[in-house]
C-alpha cells in the first residue's frame, strides 16, 4: 500500500438536517425526536495512487464534495476509515482559516501553520505567494479590507504554491478577472503535469477527458463505477436518460390519467 496516497474504506457520511437554526441550536442540548438524516455517503470504497488523475463525476447531491471534504479533513465519517498520505492543496473554501484583521501576509504565514508548514518553508514560498496573488501594496493591510475576489486571490496563491503531493480541484471554482483565470488554470496543468496526485470535480467531459486517466461516478452517495473515465461517463448517461424516459412515462399516465378523469365529468 505504499503508493496509495488516498484510501476511503466502507465509507459512509450522515448529516442531521434542521428545519430552522432554532432546532438545530435546542438539538445541542436534547436529542431530537424524529430527526431527519441525509446519507451523504453509502458505504464508499477506492484507492487513489500516488501520481494519478481521477475525476469525480455526479449530479449534485451525489455525493462528490462530501468526499473532498473528508480529504481535506473538514468533514470525517460517520463509519469507515478515510487515510490521505500527503500534503493536499484544496482549491475548494479558499479563504476558510483566513483572519480577517491580520494582514495578508500574515494569513500566508497563518494559513501555512493550518496546513502545518514550517516558518522556513513559508518563508521560502512568501514572496512566491505575494507575486501570483497580484494584491499589489493590499498585502500589508488587514484582509476585512478586502474584496471576496481578493481574498479568494489570495487563498488561491497560497493553496497552489505550496508544492502539494494532493491537489483537489472544484472546476466551480472563480477567482478573479479572465487573465487571472487564466494564470490559474496554466497553474493547476503544471502542477497536474508534475505528477501532483489529483482529485478532479467537474460537469464538464472535456475537462475531465483531459486532466484524468481514471474516474468514479456517484450515484445519490453510492460509488456505481471506478475506472475508464469514456466508461463512467457512458454510464452516468445511461443513467440519465433511463431517468428522463421514466419521469417522461409517469408524466404521460398522469396526463391520459387526467384526461380520463375529466372526460367522465
Amino acid at each position: 500500500m505504499s503508493d496509495v496516497i488516498i484510501s476511503f474504506k466502507n465509507v459512509s457520511k450522515e448529516y442531521t438536517l434542521y428545519k430552522s437554526d432554532r432546532e438545530r441550536f435546542r438539538a445541542l442540548f436534547f436529542k431530537p425526536r424524529h430527526p431527519k438524516i441525509n446519507k451523504a455517503l453509502k458505504n464508499v470504497s477506492f484507492d487513489v495512487r500516488r501520481g494519478e488523475s481521477v475525476g469525480i463525476i455526479g449530479d449534485n447531491g451525489a455525493g462528490k464534495s462530501t468526499i473532498l471534504k473528508m480529504i481535506t479533513s473538514v468533514a470525517f465519517p460517520s463509519e469507515g476509515e478515510v487515510y490521505v498520505g500527503g500534503k493536499v492543496a484544496a482549491l475548494l473554501e479558499l479563504t476558510a482559516g483566513f483572519s480577517t484583521e491580520m494582514t495578508g501576509r500574515e494569513n500566508i504565514y497563518l494559513k501555512g501553520y493550518i496546513l502545518g508548514l514550517r516558518d522556513a518553508y513559508i518563508r521560502e514560498i512568501e514572496e512566491r505567494i505575494i507575486d501570483f496573488a497580484q494584491l499589489g501594496d493590499y498585502i500589508d493591510q488587514p484582509v476585512r479590507t478586502y474584496s471576496s475576489g481578493m481574498k479568494m486571490r489570495l487563498g488561491f496563491a497560497i493553496n497552489v504554491n505550496i508544492d502539494p503531493d494532493i491537489l483537489v480541484v472544484d472546476e466551480a471554482l472563480s477567482v478573479g478577472d479572465a487573465s487571472f483565470k487564466r494564470k490559474c488554470k496554466d497553474k493547476i496543468n503544471e502542477i497536474i503535469s508534475s505528477g501532483t496526485t489529483v482529485l478532479y470535480v467537474s460537469h464538464n467531459p472535456e475537462s475531465v477527458f483531459e486532466i484524468c486517466d481514471r474516474a468514479l461516478y456517484l450515484r445519490k452517495g453510492e460509488l456505481m463505477f471506478d475506472g475508464g473515465v469514456q466508461e463512467a461517463y457512458d454510464m452516468y448517461t445511461k443513467v440519465k436518460e433511463e431517468e428522463k424516459a421514466k419521469k417522461a412515462a409517469a408524466a404521460k399516465k398522469k396526463k391520459e390519467a387526467e384526461k380520463k378523469a375529466a372526460e367522465k365529468k
